[in-house]
């Protein structure tokens, strides 16, 4: 176990490492508006993407089936 100083001095060197990164995440700039994606309500572009087996699938298609909501997820590590 570890003593209280000792845990204390660990305490405050994981929040100092730490402070550069979470600081930073603050200073981004925000994406420019025509870079930022659909508008709510707005009528999406046609495109073609694989689904989980491979097979291509349209927009179209999907729509003659009746609405369709399209939900956009942003990230780096996929």
């Amino acid at each position: 176990m570890l003593s209280p100083i000792r845990s204390m001095t660990l305490a405050a060197t994981v929040v100092l490492l730490a402070a550069p990164t979470a600081w930073s995440q603050n200073k981004a700039k925000p994406a420019a508006e025509a870079q930022t994606g659909l508008k709510v309500g707005a009528r999406a572009p046609k495109f073609t993407l694989k689904d989980q087996h491979g097979t291509e699938r349209s927009l179209d298609e999907f729509l003659r089936k009746g609405k369709v909501a399209l939900v956009f997820y942003r990230s780096a590590d996929w």
